[in-house]
């Protein structure tokens, strides 16, 4: 066996060989392409490009039920409740960032080349745990990312109907469930650069135009802000804010649609901060203005007063809709290829051809059910909770469970945590124990600096 320090160096090198090797023939395209159409619009892999997918993914449909889930909550443990979910969903990403470049270090030293395959989710967790956990994380994401879908299709037809009720709702599913179809042309994260920036402007858009129009609208007469009142209620609006946070089933996709994968540090905790500046000021200030008539309304359309920006407003999360349609779908695009043998093919006609059996029993869930809140309930009780935060906690404990494998961790950290490293130049051995030495003396310094400061209390007391 490698000692531990060659272990590192090894983990170092091959992870920066392969990946770095590839992210530069995508630089080096870019820069030959620079006044490409196709490279500006089409092809992204920036640290930009992960925030925007991020940021444009975590907000959807959920923008325009929060309102309704403060009405159960109270507007305190609203406010609160999404910061801690957000910021506890942001550490959970981390850490699944952290098995990814894990699982990708070790199978990159046995040679493996990813260029025309995407790691996802459940194969890190085969890599690292084996295939019952493989098991898990397929049966938990694909599920999750199944409802979320369908969520989409409903939500589509439910928000329409505010600006055209000539056609019934389910016939409207029938409708968009065509139109998001058309996702299976785009390959891979890699290629929703226009779509996520597009995504992310639209809710801003939509978030600052309901929190403005609730201000202008003012308080009615007789508004009450009784909630909670009931526990039921407010754990039902609890799990809805759970899956506000629940992106993490596309943490490991768009991740390896990076450059520079170990980028992704602090991305997806820069995108939830930038979401709470759309959700926390829209719910609060709808459930300022309507109060408790929230409870018998669950879209926040339907008690705003129609006019020109509340329309635009509803055909910007139209459109959002089919990006998250798309976001959700893509990973479910590549499991089923996998199954098939079609995931290395480069037609993109013959892979979207391939991908619509997956789109068929998503449409006609639809239109079954054609109503979401049950589900987002249900999926925020039952899925993201797994999905968001046990499997990533319990799978990083028991990968780093030993101390060599969370020595093998702190070189990963140092990587990711170094803005020096972008893959020009590889860690060497000497390095890494230069690292360690300064980190053991920082360490040290605090130690003394803390004895020190407890004894001179002690003298004055």
């Amino acid at each position: 066996m490698l000692s531990q320090k060659q272990a590192e160096e090894a983990i170092v090198s091959n992870y920066s060989e392969t990946d770095q090797h590839e992210g530069k023939e995508e630089e080096k395209e870019e820069n030959h392409s620079i006044f490409s159409v196709k490279s500006v619009l089409w092809h992204g892999g920036s640290a930009w490009d992960a925030w925007f997918s991020c940021s444009s993914n975590q907000v959807a449909q959920v923008l325009l039920t929060l309102p309704y889930s403060f009405s159960q909550l109270g507007m305190l443990s609203g406010i609160l409740l999404q910061i801690f979910y957000g910021l506890l969903g942001s550490w959970t990403a981390y850490l699944i960032s952290v098995l990814y470049i894990e699982y990708r270090s070790r199978k990159e030293k046995e040679n493996v080349n990813f260029k025309n395959h995407v790691i996802q989710w459940f194969e890190v967790l085969d890599g690292l745990l084996g295939p019952y956990w493989k098991a898990v994380g397929l049966a938990f994401n694909c599920t999750f990312l199944l409802f979320g879908s369908v969520i989409q299709l409903i939500a589509c037809a439910s928000n329409i109907y505010y600006i055209n009720d000539h056609l019934d709702k389910r016939t409207w599913t029938y409708i968009f469930g065509a139109c998001c179809a058309t996702t299976v042309f785009i390959p891979s994260f890699h290629n929703y650069r226009l779509w996520s920036f597009l995504g992310l402007g639209m809710t801003t858009y939509t978030a600052w135009y309901l929190a403005i129009a609730a201000f202008v609208h003012g308080q009615g007469e007789g508004v009450k802000h009784s909630a909670p009142t009931k526990l039921v209620l407010y754990f039902t609006g609890a799990t809805n804010i759970l899956y506000t946070f629940g992106g993490h089933a596309v943490t490991v996709e768009i991740m390896h649609a990076m450059w520079k994968p170990q980028k992704f540090k602090c991305i997806y905790l820069l995108a939830t901060l930038y979401v709470f500046t759309l959700t926390i000021p829209s719910a609060s200030a709808v459930y300022w203005a309507f109060g408790d008539e929230l409870l018998n309304h669950a879209n926040a359309f339907s008690l705003l007063p129609r006019n020109g920006f509340r329309d635009a407003a509803v055909i910007l999360m139209l459109i959002h809709q089919f990006i998250t349609f798309g976001f959700a779908c893509t990973p479910l695009y590549f499991v089923w290829e996998k199954v098939i043998g079609m995931h290395d093919t480069r037609s993109i006609c013959l892979r979207a051809l391939a991908r619509l059996p997956v789109v068929v029993p998503i449409w006609f869930l639809a239109i079954i059910f054609p109503f979401f809140g049950p589900i987002n309930s249900a999926v925020g009780a039952l899925l993201v909770s797994f999905t968001v935060y046990i499997i990533p906690s319990l799978a990083h404990m028991l990968t780093y469970r030993k101390a060599s494998a969370r020595q093998s961790e702190w070189t990963l950290r140092v990587l990711m945590g170094n803005p020096k490293f972008d893959g020009d130049s590889v860690p060497t051995e000497w390095r890494l124990e230069r690292e360690r030495e300064k980190g053991e003396r920082v360490q040290e310094m605090y130690k003394r600096a803390f004895k020190a400061w407890i004894w001179k209390y002690y003298e004055k007391n």
